[in-house]
């Protein structure tokens, strides 16, 4: 098996959909000789901020000295951007080595009687393997979908469990409401588990005390009023923290800030249990180096062209404050493209008070809605609005329509951001 057959096998799967649940991850595994077993895990699970959060945490690791396997999902524009190493991406030949035998594994399971892993399984599994071969001090494991019955749950009580923003998103399979939703995602917290949690609305606050109280657990609360923002750009911000100090952080939105003293909190307790090379300037140069691109991401200077991975109503209503605050009173052409299972309207409707222009495209899924039919619904809400077939005729078609002092922003949805991301080779 070669890479591009490797691919071909786990993409392949996607027709067995996401069927949550541990049984099928726990028998491969079984199979595989369970190698996650002899890794250390901190565990990320939130509605948004997850993939930020990760960054900050494990970027502080690897300061500090630690071998730190990063699972992330999705990716932007390489399958590999998911398994890494500190920033080694996993290897193409890895990639087909460790496919290949999970996939040997995966036949012995149906012959076993056993179902057909989903396409995230396989790739958990595959990252399991990866990290367990390579002997990883810690691994930063990011949650796919909800926490209590994702395949990364399959692990042990993690050295800490971090609950990020909860809102509302798939809400078809999580719940409808912020209670019913803040319940899966604490589905990570296990007996005796150190849990870090950013802020949180009333109704899911209650939850996370309460599954806490259920099982022993210590809640580390990230309190707003523990730290202050001193400045923020687009290029980043700077805060400091009663506790622990002034920092600079260069993945810009203010809300980023606090994603950073959620990442503080997390290391601090591994700190007290035992990873002793963490210490202050680890930690400073640490949040300095993170990166998590795709994130009001600046991919072009002139004319400014920004893109951002905004798929849910919380994630359009923080792209829009942002850009409000960072561009006031400048022309924004907007590129958007959504996935028609999602609430597109919420999505839509927080950047159209800000909007001069709206693009519509389709992104690249099967999942994603015709550009067509997206341009009818922005039509009732902005009188211009274009559609473009291919996303680099959007592009080209938005950097000549916008003038010297106006911003492009291509947001919507991860499938298709990573392609603007190639356009401009960043």
């Amino acid at each position: 098996m070669n890479y591009a057959e490797a691919l071909d096998y786990i993409h392949g799967t996607l027709k067995f959909g996401v069927k949550l649940g541990l049984e099928n991850i726990t028998a491969l595994l079984s199979l595989m000789g369970d190698p996650h077993k002899s890794l250390k895990f901190i565990h990320v699970a939130g509605t948004n901020g997850k993939g930020s959060t990760v960054a900050f945490i494990s970027s502080i690791l690897m300061e500090s000295g630690y071998k730190t396997g990063i699972y992330t999902s999705p990716y932007l524009e390489r399958f590999t951007e998911r398994i890494k190493i500190g920033i080694e991406e996993i290897s193409d030949t890895d990639v087909a080595r460790i496919t290949y035998f999970v996939k040997e594994k995966v036949d012995e399971l149906i012959r076993n009687g056993g179902n057909h892993p989903t396409e995230f399984e396989i790739v958990t599994a595959v990252a399991f393997q990866y990290f367990f071969e390579n002997n990883c001090d810690v691994v930063v494991l990011e949650v796919g979908l909800g926490g209590r019955f994702d395949s990364t749950n399959v692990i042990d009580c993690p050295l800490a469990a971090v609950i990020t923003t909860i809102s509302y998103d798939h809400m078809n399979i999580l719940g409808d409401t912020l209670e019913k939703i803040a319940y899966e995602k604490a589905g990570i917290i296990k007996e005796n588990t150190d849990v870090v949690l950013y802020p949180q609305s009333d109704e899911a606050l209650k939850v996370f005390e309460e599954v806490c109280n259920d099982k022993n657990s210590r809640l580390n609360k990230i309190l707003v009023s523990d730290f202050d923002i001193l400045e923020s750009s687009i290029w980043g911000s700077t805060f400091f923290h009663k506790k622990y100090g002034r920092f600079e952080i260069h993945i810009p939105g203010e809300h980023q800030a606090v994603n950073a003293v959620t990442a503080l909190e997390a290391v601090n307790i591994l700190k007290e249990k035992g990873f002793d090379r963490i210490c202050e300037t680890a930690v400073d140069r640490g949040l300095k180096k993170a990166v998590w691109p795709g994130r009001l991401e600046v991919v072009c200077k002139d004319p400014v062209f920004l893109i951002d991975g905004a798929h849910n109503r919380e994630g359009a209503l923080t792209l829009a404050k942002n850009l409000k605050e960072y561009f006031p009173g400048k022309r924004i052409i907007i590129i958007v493209g959504v996935l028609k299972d999602k609430d597109y309207k919420a999505i839509i409707e927080p950047l159209v008070p800000i909007a001069s222009e709206f693009i519509a495209v389709k992104p690249q899924s099967n999942r994603g809605m015709e550009a067509q039919e997206l341009a009818i619904i922005l039509r009732s809400y902005c009188n211009e609005v274009s559609v473009s077939d291919r996303i680099e005729d959007a592009i080209r078609y938005s950097m000549k329509k916008v003038s010297k002092s106006g911003i492009i922003c291509a947001y919507g949805s991860l499938y298709y951001i990573g392609e603007v991301r190639k356009f401009f080779n960043v």
